[in-house]
């Protein structure tokens, strides 16, 4: 700990780069509202002004006003530190001028407050004050975060403050059997075994962003990597895979960005081959043996997200001063509500091989009425969750350390070295894409970590329809890919969860959803040498079988139908165990019979898709459902022959990879190294 006045104005603390910080304390922008504020500072509400950011790294604190830097976006997740990094302490630098005092605090595991330090400037003083912590990272094994907080007697400036290390990122230990780092700049190449030491690497990365028909979106991402310029001192490349007939090119201020990254900045045009597409072609280019960069890391974004600058600095340090490769990935917050964490951190569930939320973790977690101090102290007896399931009272997860087995690609940070040794991503198109890329490159020594506070704000998936519209067919059939390769149990349990999806559908009336996923494991079938040929293709086929359902065809409102004949059975979800029974056989029964034609001319009900549940479709012949986004309806249609023959065909399908799915593991995995080569995509693109 060290106080240190300086009278010089000109401290080049916020304005350099400095390859020992690893993250910059930032202040909301001008005229954010205050949920995200939320994000950045915790202010008192009661106060009669408020912090006055002059920048995003500095601000002005009113006197007598308290505020606390406990906050997603600033306070330092320790346990990660500890449990992945080289660093057995960190150093909390604040540069400031004013009459205030610095206290330092850490959490433990379920959120209590410990007051590890502090200091008081000298009252009065007219210059600068440096005031310096040093922090252990011994007590964070599990959990918890480090923050200050600071109290001003005076009108206080901060004019900088940041997280640092004591010491250079250095080497870092393989854990594979053999890892691979080719430079295609130079043309070398170096291998290394388990326990060998991979050189520190330098502070520079690739950026990947692929795009499709976002160009406004796509032009927003480059200016936001152009506005920082620690940022874009740090970016040796932007490769944007272009995969649309809308082009970024065609913007109006798309030359302003083209002028700043000049041949930084290289679009590549090619046809739709989905994310998974655009994401291999972005690491293809990087390392490419002529025209690639010599990045060290290589970091995936997405095109319709809205960035936070500093976080792509965060992952560069997470990245440099972990004790061995590992893919940082950006949490994501929701940008519908930016006040909102969507997703803490995901795994792959062995017993069924399905995704979802990691242990210890939910989805949707709202930092403005529950921030990381809020442990749910003042909760009566037993209330642990409100109303909604995903919506948590209190914050006490958010102090834990949550491990995973992948990140998705709106950010994620990949080490070159990563790359070099386990390949491409797979050619899915779209979905399972970045989860199998983590199960893979975990199976080859290299984890990864979700990493708290570095994120961008992204479209919630709670808010689409991805799991019946079309992208239901990569959900299932990449799924049944993914599992073939990392899979090692009875596939029993995959058809068990098979069953229990084709009921839901059926109930819900969502007949095109049955259709494209009984297509999903017909493909599958075909085996990994059908999986190139479908790249292209697979889309326009799936929506050209979806046109044949009335439930696939979106209407701009239910007005456009005659006004809903009535349903008076409509009722909330039966909550027993003999309500769900007595519910249930009444939906059997409804579906055995004839449906009524007439209810496939008027609806009988229009209900949001909140409401599009079994106990309530499964006893109309005909209801409008509301689209998750609002934008339209669909008119769901109950039709008991096209329902048996769905029935029929996907049982079928279901009878045949569970007799097949043994040879198909052994050939898919066979495939793998090939799927996933370089000269299996350059197949791929020379096509394009």
């Amino acid at each position: 700990m060290k106080s240190a006045p300086t009278s010089s104005p000109d401290s080049p603390a916020s304005t350099e780069f400095d390859p020992r910080r690893l993250a910059r304390v930032i202040f909301p922008k001008r005229g954010e509202p205050s949920d995200v504020r939320s994000l950045y500072i915790v202010e008192n509400p009661a106060a009669p002004d408020r912090v006055a950011a002059d920048g995003r790294t500095s601000a002005r604190i009113p006197a007598r006003t308290e505020i606390s830097f406990e906050t997603y976006f600033n306070a330092l997740p320790a346990s990660y530190w500890r449990r992945w990094s080289q660093l057995s302490e960190v150093l909390l630098r604040i540069e400031l001028t004013g009459d205030a005092r610095v206290d330092v605090y850490r959490s433990k595991l379920d959120g209590a407050r410990i007051a590890v330090t502090g200091e008081t400037t000298e009252a009065g003083a007219e210059g600068r004050s440096v005031l310096e912590f040093v922090i252990s990272l011994a007590p964070f094994e599990d959990g918890g975060w480090i923050w200050f907080d600071i109290s001003c007697e005076s009108d206080t400036i901060i004019h900088s403050a940041g997280w640092y290390a004591t010491v250079d990122a250095g080497p870092q230990e393989i854990h594979s059997e053999r890892a691979v780092l080719d430079n295609p700049v130079t043309g070398e190449s170096a291998e290394f075994g388990r326990g060998d030491l991979l050189p520190a690497a330098a502070p520079r990365l690739t950026v990947g962003i692929p795009t499709f028909n976002r160009p406004t979106d796509a032009v927003a991402a480059l200016h936001a990597l152009a506005s920082d310029p620690q940022v874009d001192g740090v970016i040796d490349a932007v490769i944007m895979p272009d995969q649309g007939d809308k082009h970024p090119a065609d913007e109006p201020d798309f030359g302003e960005v083209e002028e700043h990254f000049g041949d930084r900045l290289r679009i590549v045009r090619q046809g739709n081959l989905g994310g998974s597409g655009g994401y291999s072609r972005i690491m293809y280019e990087a390392r490419h043996a002529e025209r690639g960069t010599d990045s060290p890391y290589i970091l995936y974004m997405d095109d319709d997200i809205v960035i936070e600058p500093d976080s792509i600095l965060r992952a560069l340090a997470a990245a440099r001063y972990s004790a061995r490769p590992m893919l940082i990935g950006g949490q994501m917050l929701n940008l519908q509500e930016r006040s909102h964490l969507h997703t803490m951190g995901e795994i792959v569930d062995r017993s069924d091989f399905i995704w979802k939320n990691a242990p210890n973790s939910h989805y949707d977690h709202d930092f403005f009425n529950h921030p990381l101090r809020d442990r749910g102290e003042n909760l009566p007896e037993g209330a642990e969750k409100s109303k909604t399931p995903n919506n948590y009272l209190h914050s006490r997860d958010l102090h834990r350390r949550i491990d995973v087995d992948y990140n998705g690609w709106w950010m994620c940070l990949i080490p070159r070295v990563v790359a070099d040794t386990i390949g491409q991503p797979l050619p899915l198109f779209i979905k399972w894409d970045d989860s199998e890329y983590g199960l893979r490159a975990s199976s080859h020594g290299f984890p990864t970590a979700s990493w708290p506070s570095i994120a961008i704000w992204h479209m919630a998936w709670s808010d689409k329809d991805d799991a019946i519209d079309w992208q239901a067919y990569f959900h299932l059939r990449n799924r049944l890919v993914v599992t073939a390769l990392h899979y090692d149990g009875d596939i029993k349990a995959i058809i068990k969860t098979l069953y229990k999806s084709l009921f839901k559908h059926m109930t819900c009336l969502e007949y095109s959803t049955v259709r494209i996923q009984s297509e999903a494991i017909r493909d599958f079938l075909r085996g990994p040498e059908a999986l190139e040929e479908m790249l292209p293709a697979a889309l326009p086929k799936v929506q050209a079988l979806r046109k044949e359902y009335p439930d696939a065809v979106q209407l701009r409102s239910a007005t456009e139908l005659p006004q809903a004949s009535g349903f008076p059975g409509v009722t909330d979800e039966p909550k027993s165990a003999p309500a769900k029974a007595k519910a249930l056989l009444k939906g059997m029964a409804h579906n055995l019979r004839p449906h009524d034609p007439r209810n496939h001319e008027v609806p009988q009900i229009n209900i949001p898709p909140a409401d599009a549940r079994w106990y309530c479709l499964g006893r109309v012949d005909g209801a409008t459902v509301t689209s998750a986004d609002g934008r339209g309806v669909y008119f769901r249609q109950r039709d008991r022959a096209k329902a048996a023959e769905l029935v029929r065909e996907t049982l079928q399908m279901h009878r045949e990879l569970a007799r097949r799915f043994p040879e198909l593991r052994r050939r898919y995995r066979e495939a793998h190294a090939d799927l996933v080569s370089k000269e299996a995509w350059s197949r791929v693109f020379d096509e394009q």
